[in-house]
């Protein structure tokens, strides 16, 4: 049971390695980078509990989870495209 545990806070952490690096540091503050790795993490673990088979509240609230984790990942990068597209340069129309 150890090495399950470790294995999965190994993989999140990866997740949340991943979610870090694919967002550009020049837009995000510390603060909101350790928040998306922190969804990342929560992410894997609310994964976990959704597949654990340890009975069907388990599986609901791991559910919850995985939809919450998962709302707030995106939410992060939608925010991040849209700090994006402020900083891009109009083309001149010719």
């Amino acid at each position: 049971m150890l090495i399950l545990e470790l294995y999965i806070f190994v993989l999140a952490g990866f997740v949340g390695y991943m979610v870090i690096t694919k967002v550009p540091p020049l837009l995000h503050t510390p603060l909101m980078s350790a928040t998306n790795a922190i969804s990342g993490i929560s992410l894997v673990g609310s994964m976990a509990a959704a597949g654990s088979h340890r009975g069907t509240i388990a599986t609901i609230l791991g559910f919850v989870a995985v939809v919450c984790a998962t709302t707030n990942i995106v939410g992060g990068f939608l925010i991040t495209d849209r700090m994006l597209k402020m900083f891009k340069r109009d083309v001149p129309k010719k």
